[in-house]
């Protein structure tokens, strides 16, 4: 199956703007060998192989190690020299690399989190998507009309009636259930239901639960056309996706930055929806659709 569309119209959008910049600058490859990194999840690897391509495309030796494992173990491969960059997100790098309180903000979270990276690790952000894979709450369309539910604030004010369904850990994160309670109410719920992150939605149009935890960018929001609930309290954090780069590998390859980021602005919520989908739910290889995309959208020769 060939992927809709719809992702590329939007991806058009930005494409004018990433080509003008290549054209305007240099490629970069090197001697050296950059090696990429990512996580251990559909959108993490999608990413980092985009990346890469962009890399090998713009004259550079690439060096894969997707699927790394979770942000510790991304974090500690680069701080070691063991990787030289790879995916990460605003709002992971403000609370779980460095400790800080949330915020809302968009930008003022993104330069907080470049600062403190430049300073406490000697690392990179480059420029960061406009897309958001922040954490949310999600219904089918059908349940959140028929409660009249759109916001968390609905939702909190009927939490004793819903069951939520959503990954373990969501019980007892910060920026999960005790900060939903914290932020709407010290609500309670008719009951949690904690499963594998990869059966949430699933339990979610079988009719095991009411509301899922979701994520921005997850594609089943598209596929299943769910609702997500307004963070009208404005708990969860942004979660914009932007490579880091250590400063070492930006001395010696600063091809690296130009390279990468003429990607960056084309990633929005609805393209990697989309992209995610293709690999999740129509089971499609990560590099597979990481290439097709770049393909048409004229960045990587096919």
């Amino acid at each position: 199956m060939k992927l809709s569309r719809r992702w590329f119209n939007q991806a058009c959008l930005g494409v004018a703007v990433a080509l003008v910049a290549a054209a305007c600058g240099g490629g970069g490859g090197s001697d050296s060998t950059v090696s990429v990194g990512s996580k251990d999840f559909t959108e993490q690897l999608i990413i980092g192989e985009m990346y890469a391509l962009m890399l090998e495309e713009n004259g550079f030796t690439v060096e894969r190690k997707l699927n790394l494992g979770g942000t510790p173990v991304a974090q500690a491969a680069i701080e070691s020299g063991e990787i030289d960059l790879y995916p990460e997100y605003t709002g992971t790098a403000l609370l779980t690399v460095l400790k800080l309180p949330v915020g809302g903000d968009q930008q003022a979270v993104y330069e907080t989190v470049k600062q403190a990276y430049q300073e406490q690790f000697s690392l990179v952000w480059l420029d960061p998507s406009p897309m958001n894979n922040t954490q949310a709450l999600a219904m089918t369309e059908e349940r959140a009309e028929a409660l009249d539910i759109r916001t968390i604030s609905d939702f909190a004010a009927q939490a004793s009636t819903l069951t939520l369904i959503g990954p373990p850990e969501f019980e007892i994160r910060e920026d999960g259930l005790p900060g939903l309670q914290a932020a709407y109410g010290n609500f309670s719920l008719k009951g949690y239901k904690a499963v594998d992150p990869g059966l949430r939605y699933k339990g979610l149009v079988d009719g095991e639960a009411d509301v899922a935890v979701a994520f921005g960018t997850d594609g089943e929001i598209d596929a299943f056309n769910l609702v997500v609930l307004e963070d009208d309290q404005g708990l969860f954090p942004p979660y914009q996706v932007a490579p880091i780069v250590s400063q070492a590998a930006l001395d010696e390859n600063p091809g690296i930055a130009e390279a990468l980021n003429q990607l960056s602005p084309l990633l929005n919520d609805g393209v990697m929806r989309e992209l995610n989908y293709e690999v999740s739910g129509n089971q499609r290889e990560p590099a597979e659709v990481a290439r097709e995309f770049l393909v048409n959208a004229g960045l990587v020769a096919e």
